[in-house]
């Protein structure tokens, strides 16, 4: 998943002359904190804002993009007027929506940290996101409507049983589409399961990455997450202390809307590949099952083995 290339020279001039060293110890911090369960709430400073957007801005925005890839790609005619990115922090979930959808009219990002924000606003000053608004309001507050709202790693800083009533309020505001990110853990799934159950319960339809509206199926210790891999920045990899130019960001997400949209199944692990064929494990109405394609079957095996974790089957 590239980054947009607007968001790079952003990135690259917002770090115009600050010393690589602090940016380093404040990055280790962050991360250590990010392991720990730790919320962005303590950001406080420039400098703390800008190693946060430098270890965790290309992460979220590739979660992010991956998201609204499949939104469009189950709603092909789904094309938002507005967006309301609610926590937007250093606004990398509006960069990933405006960069799937162009013709966005207006956005509305609610950061109440004002070190993120102001960074946020500075990251956005010359580029798509130039319009866009910024408000200084928390997750209870009244919150402005949109075709597309979004909370990208927003209920991670909550408690677990906080999760579906501010799905729900979140859903009150929404025109058409709501997308919930979080990390691909179980905790961060856990929230994703509840705040979907709550979100079914209120009207809404699930079109990804579930292609229904049933019961989520996952049992035990199973958790329903994807992975989505990034290129690393030359001071993303020093500010990580990274030895690979590449990182895997493993998320949870749901998408669910005003119409129903979705069909099929949806892969959910990398596919088994042996020498017989591929085995997939799927997601769909019937509930969890492993589908074969064997090798022999040309047609058939022709046509799924360039699908992979996360895609419709």
């Amino acid at each position: 998943m590239q980054q947009s290339p607007l968001l790079t020279d952003a990135l690259a001039l917002l770090l115009e002359g600050v010393p690589r060293k602090d940016l380093a110890v404040e990055a280790k911090a962050i991360s250590d904190g990010y392991r720990a369960g730790a919320s962005s709430h303590g950001i406080a400073t420039p400098l703390q804002a800008a190693a946060y957007s430098t270890v965790r801005m290309p992460a979220t925005y590739a979660a992010s993009a991956a998201v609204f890839a499949r939104l469009a790609e189950v709603m092909p005619d789904f094309a938002p007027a507005s967006l309301l990115d609610v926590g937007a922090g250093t606004g990398a979930a509006s960069w990933a929506a405006v960069t799937q959808w162009p013709d966005l009219q207006s956005i509305t990002m609610l950061e109440p940290n004002p070190a993120l924000r102001d960074l946020a606003r500075r990251l956005a000053e010359n580029g798509p996101l130039a319009k866009a608004e910024f408000l200084s309001a928390s997750l209870e507050a009244e919150k402005p409507q949109a075709d597309l709202v979004a909370a990208s790693y927003v209920l991670a800083e909550l408690a677990e049983q906080e999760a579906a009533a501010v799905a729900r309020d979140l859903w009150q505001g929404t025109g058409a589409a709501l997308a919930l990110i979080e990390p691909g853990t179980p905790q961060g799934f856990a929230r994703i399961r509840a705040a979907r159950a709550a979100l079914i319960e209120a009207g809404a339809h699930v079109v990804a990455p579930c292609t229904h509206d049933n019961v989520c199926p996952m049992k035990g210790d199973d958790w329903c997450h994807f992975s989505q891999r990034l290129p690393r920045s030359r001071d993303h990899m020093l500010l990580k202390d990274a030895s690979v130019p590449f990182e895997d960001e493993r998320y949870s997400y749901v998408v669910v809307t005003r119409e129903k949209a979705a069909s099929g199944a949806r892969i959910l692990a990398p596919p088994l590949e042996t020498k017989p064929g591929l085995t997939f494990k799927l997601c769909d109405q019937s509930g969890l099952r492993a589908q074969f394609v064997a090798t022999r079957d040309r047609d058939e095996y022709r046509r799924v083995r360039k699908h992979g974790w996360g895609d419709l089957f």
